[in-house]
């Protein structure tokens, strides 16, 4: 619900904790607010055929210390850390610029919690929006860095049935993070990594849970990320035909355990995420120093 559309009963406005005082200019506040109300015993109802009306300024008569995305990551740092549980980590994972920002302190914020009774995050997500993409299915969430060209996978905000590159890893999230979910796919926003044939690019392609071309198998000892259907492992090679500069595509290749250009590393280090056998094939001791090399 947009913050400017909420229509609520004073007492009940008040009883509840009013807005969060803690927060700066706008952002953030209307999620707090629709958590807040879900969480702690009431209901969010969107009345049908319901106008309302918003006059926006040309200019604005406030200003935002430190810019926009310094407030609305600030305001949106107190919300994860009051009301999402484990899940922050989702969010600062996506939003890293976000967990260094000074969130001030939230002690009244979480005591109000505790004095209102509200459930934990978990029961939202399962209860009020089991549609959402949070990750209650994940095995990791993150960057998908390769070993030899130490670059990332990167979307670049391209669309379904568009290719998937790499980038240097700048650690930002947004375009180079990734999910690694409980049906074996490796996700972008709605979009899969699809390999339709080995010689193709590997695109961007809408998910559809079927498995095929969009199931993908993380080796955890090897590094290796590997096609499902074709049994292929995917590389980012290192030259390119011409061996006269970085190649930016990844592509399915023959997996061979020597080659570098198959390592790839995946942030797998939350609390809510699958659980899953780890993979017991054994790995060299050289496989083990080229992980730690990152």
């Amino acid at each position: 619900m947009a913050g400017g559309l909420f229509a609520m009963d004073r007492e009940y406005f008040n009883k509840l904790g009013r807005y969060d005082e803690g927060m700066d200019i706008w952002g953030g506040e209307n999620l707090e607010m629709s958590f807040r109300i879900w969480m702690c015993g009431g209901t969010l109802e969107i009345v049908t055929c319901s106008h309302v009306g918003h006059v926006f300024r040309k200019s604005t008569p406030y200003t935002f210390p430190g810019g926009t995305s310094n407030i609305v990551n600030h305001n949106n740092a107190r919300l994860a850390e009051v009301w999402m549980d484990e899940w922050k980590d989702f969010f600062f994972a996506i939003n890293p610029a976000a967990k260094n920002i000074d969130m001030g302190d939230t002690t009244k914020r979480k005591q109000l919690r505790k004095d209102l009774q509200c459930r934990d995050f978990r029961w939202y997500l399962e209860n009020i929006y089991p549609e959402s993409q949070m990750p209650l299915n994940y095995y990791s969430l993150g960057e998908i860095r390769n070993v030899a060209t130490k670059k990332c996978l990167d979307t670049f905000g391209r669309k379904s049935g568009e290719n998937i590159a790499l980038s240097p890893c700048h650690g930002l999230g947004g375009n180079q993070v990734f999910a690694y979910t409980k049906r074996e796919q490796i996700m972008s926003d709605d979009n899969c990594m699809d390999a339709s044939n080995l010689n193709s690019p590997i695109k961007l392609i809408r998910c559809h849970g079927m498995g095929g071309n969009q199931a993908w198998l993380y080796n955890n000892s090897t590094k290796q990320i590997i096609h499902k259907k074709s049994g292929h492992c995917l590389e980012n090679e290192e030259k390119d035909a011409d061996n006269t500069s970085n190649n930016n595509s990844p592509r399915l290749r023959k997996c061979n355990l020597k080659k570098r250009g198959q390592k790839w590393l995946m942030v797998s280090n939350f609390k809510w995420q699958s659980k899953k056998n780890v993979d017991k094939n054994e790995t060299n001791q050289d496989d083990q120093d080229e992980s730690n090399e990152i």
